[in-house]
């Protein structure tokens, strides 16, 4: 893909996230605490769901989408140290894995209990489970899925994933005179929550201390993505193989993650200048409002009516489990 290809998209999701950042200044927003990302996300939803975008759009859309957001997060970990990670400890990373288990076996209990066939269950399951597209994507070529399904899997995902992203900090609003504190508040959407872009706006919508703690559950859940796909591929080579046969299978990686520890390494070892540190920030900040901006501009509600009920509705299932029966793993474990 040609960088000219990439340039319209890329500046429009530019110019929306230096207007949502420009928005998210003025008084009456920044008095309420306005995420440029939510901004930036909400005003793509908008202008895609009310003009017909140029086709033009769609290499550099996607560019920001995927590569913008990988090195946002990473980036991201300049605001994180080895003492913030080391504080987690193994206690989230039993969260996470929790959470991912059962997400993802009552997917496909759930699922076949539909009517959907095995492929949709597993990339809605990946999905909802892990790290919402992402994992859907990922996912896909292990077990050889079409393309329709799996962009039926996105839809709901990504769906699901925006009504969270909206609705745990309004929750946060009613469990923090409970008790609730910033640092909970951010493992229950790190450990919940489909995309790794809508944790970050969830957790920045309450604090910066809820964002951190958000993030950097997320992104041990996100790492839990490679050892998923290994024992996906080895259940599928089983289930299609014949005996003695192997079949090729391609596996992704999220090596983001990984350089997310490396940056957060990298910040507590002081060795950053101040300037270019607080310069990466800034760019950190843009990065990921076109990323968020970038991903608003490709959710249209007419796709998600055009995949019919039954996938939405195992998104919606595996939705409400994540809020309650991973908010119940959540209060078990952090009580």
């Amino acid at each position: 893909m040609s960088p000219t290809a990439c340039l319209p998209g890329l500046l429009a999701a530019l110019l929306l996230a230096a207007a949502a950042q420009w928005l998210a200044g003025l008084p009456w927003l920044a008095a309420h605490a306005v995420s440029p990302l939510l901004l930036a996300i909400v005003g793509g939803m908008l202008l895609a769901n009310l003009r017909r975008l140029p086709v033009s759009w769609q290499p550099g859309l996607q560019l920001s989408r995927q590569q913008l957001l990988r090195a946002g997060i990473v980036l991201f970990g300049l605001q994180l140290t080895l003492g913030q990670l080391q504080q987690l400890g193994g206690r989230v990373l039993l969260i996470d894995a929790l959470v991912l288990g059962s997400t993802f076996g009552l997917a496909l209990w759930l699922g076949r209990r539909l009517g959907l066939d095995r492929d949709s269950c597993v990339l809605i399951g990946a999905g909802s489970a892990i790290c919402g597209a992402a994992a859907v994507l990922a996912t896909q070529p292990v077990i050889r899925a079409s393309g329709e399904r799996a962009g039926v899997a996105v839809a709901g995902v990504v769906l699901f994933g925006s009504i969270a992203m909206l609705l745990y900090p309004w929750l946060y609003g009613l469990l923090a005179p409970l008790g609730l504190t910033q640092a909970g508040y951010g493992v229950l959407a790190g450990s919940t929550m489909h995309e790794v872009a809508q944790v970050v706006v969830a957790g920045k919508a309450v604090g910066e201390a809820a964002a951190a703690s958000a993030v950097m559950t997320k992104m041990l859940r996100v790492m839990l993505l490679a050892p998923f796909l290994l024992l996906l591929a080895a259940g599928w080579q089983r289930r299609v193989a014949q005996p003695g046969q192997r079949v090729p299978i391609s596996i992704t990686i999220p090596w983001f993650a990984f350089g997310f520890i490396a940056v957060i390494g990298l910040n507590s070892s002081g060795w950053l200048p101040a300037g270019l540190h607080d310069a990466l920030l800034q760019l950190d900040r843009l990065l990921l409002a076109a990323a968020m901006a970038a991903l608003g501009l490709d959710t249209r509600f007419a796709a998600l009516r055009r995949a019919g009920w039954r996938p939405l509705l195992l998104a919606a299932l595996l939705f409400c489990w994540l809020l309650l029966g991973g908010g119940g793993i959540n209060w078990l474990l952090q009580a």
